[in-house]
């Protein structure tokens, strides 16, 4: 059936039948014995779930290699217009997971149901094989971090306790699941705050030998390092290399809320709630991280990621750098947590797509199995042995390892992202046809312009992601593949599904199913009593979760 309009339904029996039976496939986990996943997480979980992802090695170690590449003046402009483009997108996926929380949801299920199932089972895939490299990449990084200490022990081990770590937390009740992810996320935050504050006593000469940096780095050996060209060129380029780059460290992360709406008490409070604040936390915690950087190490040293020696983050070389004794070794410790706390974020976020697959039969039917504390340990399991891959690192360098990880998965991320705003635009453009943007429970400011301008700009990053090896006398074939593999796979999938099931392009926008599980989402909303505070402790407390 295609109506001209769909009209809220108000009283009729007859569609909270059909809805509910529709609802019910995507509700409950098909086969016997199954449970439903819980809502279990609260929101200070899925703010630190999204920010323990957000906020790894990407910003504790690939900041090193950006630097060494191109500068401190490129490594925080990247950082910052990076920012704008996660802006955009948590916005996006903040409306539409607020409007449908649905237990399982996942962008994928959003995909098909809003824009194109083939584009859906596409994403899906993508999603799932980008968490899981993730989740490589930061036993990887981890392996580089301990690295540091030049322990007498084979980095496999390392990787070994990283990963099992990482799949027991991800095993347990989802509420433990959360707390952990809550606890490891706070010690990284708690290290940042307490590198910005050394950064700036560094700055004023409030070190060990008083020797005030100020900008000095940015002056000698300077602000920008010319990539790949000469003059202005090389400047912008190395701009655009560290604009590229700084993806890795924000890729998959705004999609971690999205996920774990299903899981989520009072979606509707709690999900806005964490879209808002995750994006001006990364903007402190990012925009003054990388000016900090730049001010402790000049991009020209050499144990920098990505040059001569690949044993450390550019904050720990920076202490050591300032003499100040022991913290640098504190900070590593802290450091090796985070990559924890991200491999452990990507690993549920990965179990969970495939998961929402295949209860939509774009999976296989028992990666939908759940055990008596609702967790999909069939997909946790299938997600966390793709993460054995950083076991290369006993092969080649910690360094190369990390970089085809990031890109790789930048890549993927950046091809998730194009698909999230594809979807979005169709979900509102649906509402405008209908007439219904009134009932959004959440809007964003600046809708649909700034998605339609920063499409633009992922689809040029995404087309440019592996610029560098183009250059004569820079390609690699490792690296070229690394940088575009995901491409070619992605339209395999897509095309090979849109041509066995014959789909058409996208969804008509009079066909858009926007009314099927709202009913239950806002019973669901109506059920849920709000917090009072009792006292400022509690106003506080509430505030910040």
């Amino acid at each position: 059936m295609a109506p001209n309009k769909i009209m809220e339904p108000k009283d009729s029996e007859e569609f909270k039948t059909e809805e509910l039976e529709t609802n019910n496939e995507f509700n409950l986990a098909p086969g016997q014995g199954n449970k439903q996943l819980e809502r279990g997480l609260k929101s200070r979980h899925i703010q630190f779930l999204a920010l323990g992802g957000a906020i790894g090695t990407g910003l504790f170690i690939g900041s090193g290699g950006i630097l060494s590449e191109t500068g401190p003046a490129p490594l925080f402009m990247g950082y910052i217009s990076m920012m704008l483009i996660v802006w955009c997108l948590m916005n996006n996926l903040a409306e539409m997971v607020t409007y449908l929380p649905l237990k399982g949801i996942s962008v994928p299920y959003l995909v098909g149901r809003f824009a194109d199932p083939s584009l859906g089972f596409a994403a899906g895939w993508n999603y799932w094989y980008a968490y899981a490299v993730l989740v490589a990449a930061e036993a990887s990084a981890a392996s580089i971090v301990v690295d540091y200490w030049q322990a007498p022990v084979s980095v496999a081990v390392w990787i070994t306790i990283v990963l099992i770590v990482i799949l027991l937390l991800n095993v347990i009740d989802v509420s433990f699941f959360g707390e952990a992810e809550f606890w490891f996320a706070s010690i990284k935050l708690i290290t940042i705050f307490g590198l910005i504050i050394l950064g700036i006593v560094l700055f004023f000469g409030g070190g060990p030998s008083h020797d005030r940096l100020g900008f000095r780095y940015w002056n000698d050996p300077g602000a920008f390092k010319e990539y790949r060209a000469l003059g202005q060129t090389g400047k912008f380029l190395a701009f655009w290399h560290a604009f590229v780059k700084a993806g890795f460290a924000f890729v998959t992360s705004p999609e971690l809320i999205a996920i774990a709406a299903g899981e989520t008490v009072d979606p509707r409070r709690n999900i806005p709630k964490a879209a808002k604040r995750f994006v001006w936390r990364l903007a402190i915690f990012y925009g003054l991280s990388s000016l900090i950087i730049g001010i402790i190490i000049p991009y020209n040293d050499d144990k920098l990621l990505g040059a001569s020696n690949a044993s450390a983050s550019p904050f720990v070389l920076g202490i050591q750098r300032a003499g100040i004794g022991g913290l640098n070794h504190a900070i590593n410790a802290a450091i090796l947590t985070s990559a924890w706390s991200a491999g452990n974020s990507f690993l549920y976020s990965g179990s969970r797509v495939l998961y929402s697959m295949s209860l939509s039969g774009q999976a296989p039917k028992v990666f939908s199995r759940t055990n008596r504390r609702g967790i999909p340990y069939l997909a946790v399991l299938a997600t966390w042995s793709i993460s054995l891959l950083a076991y290369l690192n006993d092969s080649n360098t910690g360094a190369t390892v990390f970089n085809w990880f990031v890109n790789i998965s930048t890549i993927s991320g950046y091809i998730a992202w194009i698909i999230v705003m594809i979807t979005y635009l169709r979900f509102r453009k649906a509402f405008e046809y209908n007439e219904l943007l009134h009932i959004l429970p959440y809007r964003t400011p600046f809708q649909p312009y700034a998605t339609y301008f920063v499409l633009f700009l992922v689809s040029l990053l995404t087309l440019t992601n592996g610029f560098q090896v183009f250059f004569p006398g820079k390609f690699s074939v490792s690296n070229f593949l690394a940088a575009y593999i995901t491409l070619p796979i992605f339209l395999v999938l897509y095309l090979g599904h849109k041509l066995y099931f014959r789909t058409s392009l996208v969804i008509k926008v009079e066909d858009i199913d926007i009314m099927t599980g709202k009913r239950e989402m806002d019973e669901l909303a109506e059920m849920e009593v709000p917090r009072e505070a009792k006292n400022w402790l509690q106003k506080f407390w509430f505030w910040l979760a």
